[in-house]
């Protein structure tokens, strides 16, 4: 079996379980603490893969600024063997099927690694451009990404922990292939309601009985706020 990289989902919430309001606006409900776990989850890993959508709701992506992290980084690579590891910023990974996307958008502007998983069909989009360091063409599984093999790829091109930062599609996704490892939730005091306010797992859905199973690792609470750390029990 190839290998892939370890992955772990990193989401705020609110108390009834929403990621984003109703108009699905960029999530800016958690705390100063929720931010900062946040960027120290995000400096310990090689890559940081969301979705099309995440972007379009910020316009930017988390990189590593505090200069704690930054030198921890560099220390890390001092003993690692791979090129990736001698970069102190995650690969910023986007992931979008129709590959439309806008270069006015800050995020191209940010000083960070930036790659991009699409379909055969809108890789031409980026292709003869310089926006991404690397455009990675995922294979079509039913017209949609084949997760299983495009983590492989990730993994033969040096990223072996990665972040996931949503949307919940995204999510859905690699938990039906059985594809995450850990999940890491920020319960924030707050309540949005809305039918449709999207939650950390989109998609259609499991059945009770074929429902994924996690396992506590780790409460913590700061303030107001939870941060609950699972690991997914696999099928």
């Amino acid at each position: 079996m190839k290998r892939r990289p370890h992955t772990t989902v990193i989401l705020g919430m609110t108390i009834d379980g929403k990621i984003a309001d109703y108009q699905r606006s960029a999530a800016r409900f958690g705390s100063a603490h929720d931010r900062a776990h946040l960027e120290q989850q995000v400096a310990l890993v090689d890559g940081v893969l969301f979705g099309a959508g995440t972007l379009r709701a910020y316009g930017t992506t988390m990189s590593v600024s505090n200069p704690l992290l930054i030198e921890e980084r560099k220390k890390r690579s001092v003993s690692a063997h791979t090129w990736r590891s001698q970069l102190l910023q995650p690969v910023q990974i986007v992931v979008s099927a129709s590959a439309d996307l806008n270069s006015q958008w800050r995020f191209f502007q940010q000083p960070v690694p930036r790659w991009l998983i699409t379909l055969p069909k809108s890789a031409h989009k980026w292709q003869s451009k310089t926006e991404f360091e690397r455009i990675i063409v995922a294979s079509e599984d039913n017209f949609a990404i084949n997760w299983t093999e495009t983590l492989c790829q990730l993994s033969e091109l040096g990223i072996d922990k990665l972040a996931i930062l949503g949307g919940g599609e995204l999510v859905a996704s690699l938990l039906a292939e059985n594809l995450i490892d850990e999940i890491w939730l920020t319960i924030c005091p707050i309540i949005f309601g809305g039918n449709s306010a999207p939650t950390p797992v989109g998609g259609t859905g499991w059945l009770q009985s074929q429902g994924k199973q996690l396992k506590l690792l780790q409460v913590k609470q700061v303030e107001q706020e939870l941060f609950l750390h699972y690991s997914v029990i696999k099928d």
